[in-house]
């Protein structure tokens, strides 16, 4: 399997300072601005959307029973609040194309 490089932080703030002819500064701020907008979003309303990119959505998870790996002892899962990304229709064919039926 090939390693790829990700795109860091940095280069994500250089990239949108570019494209949108802003200084790094202003990219940085951008980036923190909307991070902090989808925290508060998704915490007071569970979501927040992102056009063409996807969605993040809080969901309850139900307590359950699972199973220690290690002695195979059922144990009880509390319920709890989890955060989960929905990557949008458009962004998934973009990304990888849907198979065509013949």
């Amino acid at each position: 399997m090939a390693t790829t490089k990700r795109m860091t932080q940095t280069q994500l703030v250089r990239t949108l300072a570019e494209k949108g002819e802003l200084t790094n500064k202003q990219a940085r701020g951008v980036l923190d601005g909307l991070a902090e907008l989808a925290i508060s979003e998704v915490k007071k309303n569970g979501l927040f959307v992102l056009p063409g990119i996807g969605r993040l959505v809080r969901v309850d998870r139900k307590a359950r029973l699972g199973r220690n790996p290690a002695t195979g002892e059922s144990i009880k899962i509390a319920a709890k609040k989890v955060v989960k990304f929905r990557v949008a229709k458009s962004a998934k064919d973009a990304i990888v194309p849907p198979k065509v039926k013949k």
